[in-house]
Protein backbone atom coordinates (compact mmCIF):
# COMPACT_ATOMS: atom_id res chain seq x y z
CA UNK A 1 0.00 0.00 0.00
CA UNK A 2 0.76 3.61 -0.81
CA UNK A 3 -0.29 6.78 1.23
CA UNK A 4 1.85 9.66 0.58
CA UNK A 5 -1.17 12.03 0.69
CA UNK A 6 -1.69 10.70 4.01
CA UNK A 7 1.63 10.60 5.28
CA UNK A 8 1.83 14.12 3.93
CA UNK A 9 -0.64 15.67 6.20
CA UNK A 10 1.73 13.95 8.83
CA UNK A 11 4.98 14.46 8.52
CA UNK A 12 7.16 17.47 7.79
CA UNK A 13 7.73 16.71 4.11
CA UNK A 14 6.84 17.42 0.71
CA UNK A 15 7.13 14.86 -2.17
CA UNK A 16 9.73 13.25 -2.98
CA UNK A 17 11.30 13.13 0.50
CA UNK A 18 8.27 11.09 2.18
CA UNK A 19 10.35 7.78 1.81
CA UNK A 20 8.04 5.73 3.74
CA UNK A 21 4.68 4.15 2.23
CA UNK A 22 2.12 4.04 5.21
CA UNK A 23 1.33 3.77 8.79
CA UNK A 24 0.34 0.08 9.34
CA UNK A 25 -0.01 0.24 13.25
CA UNK A 26 -0.05 2.51 16.15
CA UNK A 27 -0.60 2.11 19.86
CA UNK A 28 -0.83 5.48 22.24
CA UNK A 29 -1.12 3.29 24.96
CA UNK A 30 1.76 0.83 24.05
CA UNK A 31 4.15 3.46 22.60
CA UNK A 32 4.78 2.17 19.60
CA UNK A 33 4.22 2.93 15.41
CA UNK A 34 4.97 0.87 12.65
CA UNK A 35 4.81 1.82 8.76
CA UNK A 36 6.21 -0.06 6.09
CA UNK A 37 8.07 0.59 2.60
CA UNK A 38 7.84 -1.25 -1.00
CA UNK A 39 11.74 -0.72 -2.66
CA UNK A 40 10.71 0.47 -6.49
CA UNK A 41 12.68 1.71 -9.16
CA UNK A 42 10.80 4.89 -8.41
CA UNK A 43 12.04 5.22 -4.75
CA UNK A 44 14.17 7.99 -4.02
CA UNK A 45 17.84 6.82 -3.14
CA UNK A 46 17.31 4.10 -5.69
CA UNK A 47 20.84 3.17 -6.89
CA UNK A 48 20.21 1.02 -10.33
CA UNK A 49 23.78 -0.53 -9.62
CA UNK A 50 23.02 -1.77 -6.14
CA UNK A 51 19.36 -2.62 -7.61
CA UNK A 52 17.56 -0.89 -4.03
CA UNK A 53 18.36 1.20 -1.37
CA UNK A 54 21.90 1.08 0.82
CA UNK A 55 21.23 0.24 3.80
CA UNK A 56 21.71 3.43 5.51
CA UNK A 57 18.71 4.94 4.38
CA UNK A 58 17.16 2.54 6.93
CA UNK A 59 18.20 5.79 9.83
CA UNK A 60 15.73 7.73 7.73
CA UNK A 61 13.12 5.48 7.39
CA UNK A 62 13.05 5.26 11.06
CA UNK A 63 13.17 8.87 11.70
CA UNK A 64 10.16 9.51 9.23
CA UNK A 65 8.54 6.90 11.17
CA UNK A 66 9.06 8.54 15.00
CA UNK A 67 7.86 11.93 13.10
CA UNK A 68 4.55 9.82 12.31
CA UNK A 69 3.99 8.62 16.03
CA UNK A 70 4.92 12.18 17.28
CA UNK A 71 2.34 13.54 15.21
CA UNK A 72 -0.50 10.95 16.70
CA UNK A 73 0.87 11.00 20.29
CA UNK A 74 0.32 14.64 20.29
CA UNK A 75 -2.74 14.93 18.11
CA UNK A 76 -1.46 17.99 16.39
CA UNK A 77 -3.49 19.64 13.18
CA UNK A 78 -0.52 19.81 11.40
CA UNK A 79 2.60 18.28 11.50
CA UNK A 80 5.75 20.06 13.46
CA UNK A 81 9.86 19.91 12.67
CA UNK A 82 11.21 17.20 14.82
CA UNK A 83 15.61 17.13 14.44
CA UNK A 84 17.65 14.02 14.25
CA UNK A 85 19.81 14.19 17.14
CA UNK A 86 21.93 11.06 16.77
CA UNK A 87 21.52 7.40 16.26
CA UNK A 88 23.13 4.76 18.52
CA UNK A 89 24.53 1.18 17.70
CA UNK A 90 22.83 1.27 13.69
CA UNK A 91 23.27 -2.10 13.42
CA UNK A 92 22.14 -3.52 9.77
CA UNK A 93 22.39 -7.14 8.79
CA UNK A 94 22.07 -5.90 4.88
CA UNK A 95 23.53 -3.78 2.66
CA UNK A 96 21.06 -3.13 -0.08
CA UNK A 97 16.88 -2.37 0.64
CA UNK A 98 16.11 -4.68 -2.48
CA UNK A 99 13.88 -4.18 -5.42
CA UNK A 100 10.49 -4.92 -4.94
CA UNK A 101 11.07 -6.31 -1.53
CA UNK A 102 8.54 -4.74 1.47
CA UNK A 103 10.06 -3.64 4.98
CA UNK A 104 8.64 -2.93 8.33
CA UNK A 105 9.53 0.06 10.66
CA UNK A 106 8.78 -0.10 14.36
CA UNK A 107 9.62 2.85 16.73
CA UNK A 108 9.51 2.39 20.09
CA UNK A 109 9.38 5.28 22.34
CA UNK A 110 11.79 4.57 25.61
CA UNK A 111 12.64 7.94 27.64
CA UNK A 112 10.95 11.34 27.28
CA UNK A 113 12.56 14.75 28.61
CA UNK A 114 13.51 17.76 26.33
CA UNK A 115 14.84 14.77 24.00
CA UNK A 116 12.91 12.02 22.96
CA UNK A 117 14.87 8.47 22.54
CA UNK A 118 13.48 5.62 20.42
CA UNK A 119 14.19 1.59 19.96
CA UNK A 120 13.97 1.18 16.19
CA UNK A 121 13.74 -1.75 14.08
CA UNK A 122 13.65 -2.98 10.60
CA UNK A 123 11.69 -6.04 9.77
CA UNK A 124 11.77 -7.97 6.17
CA UNK A 125 8.76 -9.53 4.74
CA UNK A 126 9.60 -12.66 6.76
CA UNK A 127 9.62 -10.86 9.86
CA UNK A 128 13.09 -11.07 10.60
CA UNK A 129 15.18 -8.27 11.97
CA UNK A 130 16.99 -6.89 9.45
CA UNK A 131 18.24 -2.95 11.23
CA UNK A 132 17.78 -1.56 14.92
CA UNK A 133 19.16 1.40 16.09
CA UNK A 134 18.65 4.04 19.50
CA UNK A 135 17.57 7.06 17.84
CA UNK A 136 17.46 10.42 19.79
CA UNK A 137 15.30 13.36 18.84
CA UNK A 138 13.92 16.75 19.55
CA UNK A 139 11.04 18.61 19.37
CA UNK A 140 10.12 22.01 20.18
CA UNK A 141 7.24 20.99 23.06
CA UNK A 142 6.40 24.51 23.52
CA UNK A 143 5.63 25.10 19.89
CA UNK A 144 3.39 21.92 19.85
CA UNK A 145 1.37 23.33 22.87
CA UNK A 146 0.77 26.83 20.99
CA UNK A 147 -0.20 24.69 17.71
CA UNK A 148 -3.08 22.85 20.00
CA UNK A 149 -4.21 25.80 21.93
CA UNK A 150 -4.42 27.88 18.58
CA UNK A 151 -5.52 24.67 16.63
Amino acid sequence: MNNKKYLATILPHKEPMILIDDVIDYSADEKYLKTCVTIDKNSLFFDKELNGIDSLIGIEYMAQTIGCYAHLRQGLSKPNIGFLLGTRLYNNAIKVFELGKTYYILVKEVFVADIFSFECFIYNDKNNEIASATVNVYQDIEENVKERLNG
